[in-house]
Formats: structure tokens, C-alpha cells, sequence
């Protein structure tokens, strides 16, 4: 992300800062800037843990659950449509066209 930033940046933004907050703010802004990143940190590890745990969980009961039994399919589902006869088509032999 940063892989072009040079030395000469760097100082620049170092200047700009100090010429914007002033030589007593910045250490104060670096400290609140470092605990937020701290927390970010905490939070994203907390969460990490929280799911990874969940998928444990979900495992562990997975595992545990017996199989579910197979129930048949209905023999209406499984039994093939009987084919319409010549005279109930349409003149066209386009299956999807509405009957008139």
C-alpha cells in the first residue's frame, strides 16, 4: 500500500503535521492514535476467536447429530409425464407456446 513512500514523504507529512497541530498536541495524538490502533487490534482478535469457536461449535454438533433418515420421493415426482398425443399440440412444435 505504502510501497512508493520515500524518505522526503514522510518528513513532508511530518512537517505539515507539526505546522498543523503544533509541538505540543502531536505527542497527544500519537498516544489516542495508538490506543485506538491497540483496540482495533483487540477487537479484530476477539472476533477471530469468537467465530472460530463458533465453527467448533457447529462442528462438535454436527458431528454428534446422527444422519437424517431418507425420506422417498413422492411417486408423482418420480413417475415420468405421459407424452401428449399429436392432435393436442399446437401447429408449431415449440413446447413452451401457450395452447390457444
Amino acid at each position: 500500500m505504502f510501497q512508493n513512500i520515500g524518505f522526503t514523504e514522510i518528513l513532508l507529512v511530518a512537517v505539515v503535521c507539526l505546522l498543523l497541530f503544533g509541538p505540543n498536541k502531536l505527542p497527544e495524538l500519537g498516544r489516542a492514535f495508538g490506543r485506538t490502533l491497540s483496540e482495533f487490534k483487540k477487537g479484530a482478535r476477539d472476533m477471530m476467536s469468537e467465530h472460530d469457536q463458533a465453527d467448533k461449535k457447529a462442528a462438535e454438533v454436527k458431528s454428534a447429530a446422527p444422519a437424517p433418515e431418507e425420506v422417498p420421493a413422492p411417486a408423482s415426482l418420480t413417475q415420468a409425464a405421459p407424452a401428449p398425443a399429436n392432435s393436442e399440440r399446437a401447429a408449431s412444435d415449440n413446447p413452451r407456446r401457450l395452447p390457444d
